[in-house]
C-alpha cells in the first residue's frame, strides 16, 4: 500500500541489490506493473489496481483525522494476502525480506516463521520518541516545546488511538495463526527485531536515545524513475533555465487537489510567474490555464527541480528530499500522516515555509512564495543543504546493512 513516493525507494534498493548480484522480487500493487516491466524487475502483484484506485479515490484519505483510518482499513484487508505472498517467495529459496513501515503481513510472517526481516522507514515520523516527538498533526506543531509530562500524555493518547485503528487489522489474523496479540503497534511493534533502517540522514532527523537500539540511518534514496526518463520530455523543459518556473505537486496519489491547483494558478497570476502543475489526474486542473502555466502528468523531480524557482508540495518525504538535493526553496502544505513532521523539519532547516490547508489560497500562497523567493537567507541555506548530498551513496550503504543480516 502506497503511492509512488512509497514505492520508488524500494525500486532503488531492488535495482542496487540486483546489481550487487542478488536475486530480487518486489511485492507491491499491480498499479505499478508498467514501471517494473520497463525496468525488468521481478514483480509480485499484491492486491488489485481496483483496490489501489478505491483507496486513492476515498475523499477521507488526506483528512488529518480520518486518513489514518482509511489506510488502516486497507492494510487490514491486505495483511493476510501479504503474509501468504511473503511466505511463498521465501519458500522459493529467499534469504530475507526487506519491508516498509506498513507491511504488517511481512512483519507477522517473520514472527511466525523466524526469517531475517529488515524494516525500512522512509520518514522520521515512523520513530516514536519522547525526546524529539514526531508531529502527526499541524495542531501539535509545538509538542517539542511542551513539558515532558505533557508530551508523555499526548504520546500515550496517540499510541492508544493508533492501536485502536490498527489492532483490528492485525490481531484477529495473528490469533488465527496462533500468535499472541500485539499492542503499541506504532511505537514499538512495527520495527523489526532483526534490523531497522531509516532512509534519511541524521542531519534531517538526529537519532534519539529512545529509538530502537538496532536502528541505523543511511540517507535519502532519491530514486524517481530518472533512468527511464524520456529525452523528448527533457527537451521540453530545458528552455526554462532562463525563466525558472514554480512547481506545484500535491502528491502522486492525491485525487482531492482541486483547491490546491486553483490556488496555484491564482498565485501565479498575482506574481506574474511561470508555473508547472504536476498531476496525472487531469480532472483536478482548472479547465482554462493562463499562458504562463502548464500541466504535465509526470516529471522526475531530479530533472525539473534544478531548473525551478521553488517547489510547492504536500510534504511527502520523497518530494521533500528531491527538493533538498536540488537546493530548491519549498512551500509546504502538510495534510496528514508524516507530512506535518516533515514540514516542521524542513522549516527548521531554513529551506521552507509552511501553510496549513485552511490557509492555502491564491493570496496567501503568493505572499509566502514572495517571501521565499526574496530571501537571501533561504537561498543560502538551500545551497548549504544541497552540498550535503555530494559524495554520498545512501543506497549502497543500505544494501551493505541488508547484506550483513543474511
Amino acid at each position: 500500500m502506497g503511492t509512488a513516493g512509497d514505492v520508488h525507494p524500494f525500486v532503488a534498493l531492488a535495482l542496487a541489490l540486483r546489481q550487487r548480484g542478488h536475486n530480487v522480487s518486489v511485492i507491491t500493487s499491480p498499479y505499478f506493473s508498467a514501471l517494473f516491466d520497463e525496468l525488468k524487475l521481478p514483480f509480485v502483484p499484491f492486491g488489485t489496481v481496483e483496490q489501489f484506485e478505491a483507496t486513492t479515490h476515498n475523499p477521507n484519505l488526506w483528512h488529518p483525522l480520518h486518513g489514518f483510518r482509511v489506510i488502516s482499513e486497507a492494510m487490514g484487508l491486505g495483511t493476510p494476502e501479504l503474509f501468504d505472498l511473503v511466505n511463498r517467495e521465501m519458500d522459493k529459496g529467499g534469504d530475507m525480506v526487506v519491508s516498509g513501515t506498513l507491511a504488517f503481513g511481512a512483519r507477522i510472517a517473520q514472527e511466525k516463521n523466524h526469517f531475517p526481516l529488515v524494516t525500512v522507514h522512509l520518514q522520521p515520523a515512523s520513530f516514536w520518541s519522547i525526546k524529539e516527538s514526531p508531529i502527526f498533526h499541524p495542531w501539535l506543531s509545538s509538542i517539542n516545546h511542551l513539558p515532558q509530562p505533557v508530551k508523555k500524555l499526548i504520546l500515550a493518547l496517540s499510541d492508544r488511538v493508533s492501536d485502536r485503528s490498527l489492532m483490528p487489522a492485525i490481531n484477529p489474523f495473528r490469533e488465527s495463526l496462533g500468535l499472541p496479540p500485539v499492542r503499541h503497534v506504532v511505537s514499538k511493534w512495527w520495527h523489526s527485531p532483526t534490523r531497522t533502517i531509516g532512509l534519511f540522514p541524521s542531519w534531517f532527523a538526529p537519532p534519539q536515545s529512545d529509538w530502537p537500539p538496532n536502528a541505523v540511518l543511511t540517507g535519502f534514496p532519491l530514486y524517481d524513475e530518472q533512468d527511464i526518463y524520456s529525452e523528448s520530455t527533457k527537451r521540453r523543459i530545458e528552455h526554462w533555465i532562463n525563466d525558472p518556473p514554480i512547481i506545484f505537486a500535491p502528491g502522486s496519489g492525491n485525487r482531492q487537489a482541486h483547491r490546491f491547483f486553483e490556488a496555484a494558478v491564482d498565485a501565479c497570476k498575482r506574481l506574474d510567474r511561470r508555473a508547472l502543475l504536476l498531476t496525472k489526474y487531469r480532472e483536478q486542473i482548472p479547465s482554462s490555464l493562463p499562458k504562463n502555466v502548464q500541466h504535465v502528468d509526470y516529471l522526475p523531480f531530479s530533472a525539473v527541480l534544478p531548473l525551478a524557482a521553488a517547489l510547492v508540495h504536500h510534504g511527502g518525504i520523497g518530494t521533500a528530499a528531491q527538493a533538498l538535493a536540488s537546493g530548491c526553496p519549498q512551500l509546504v502544505m502538510p495534510m496528514t500522516f508524516d507530512q506535518p513532521d516533515n514540514a516542521y523539519r524542513l522549516a527548521k532547516l531554513g529551506v521552507a515555509r509552511v501553510l496549513k490547508p485552511t490557509r492555502f489560497s491564491g493570496r496567501t500562497v503568493a505572499s509566502e512564495l514572495s517571501k521565499l523567493l526574496d530571501s537571501a537567507t533561504v537561498s543560502r541555506q538551500c545551497q548549504l543543504v544541497a552540498n550535503r548530498f555530494e559524495k554520498i551513496n545512501p543506497i549502497e550503504e543500505t544494501c551493505k546493512l541488508i547484506e550483513a543480516e543474511k
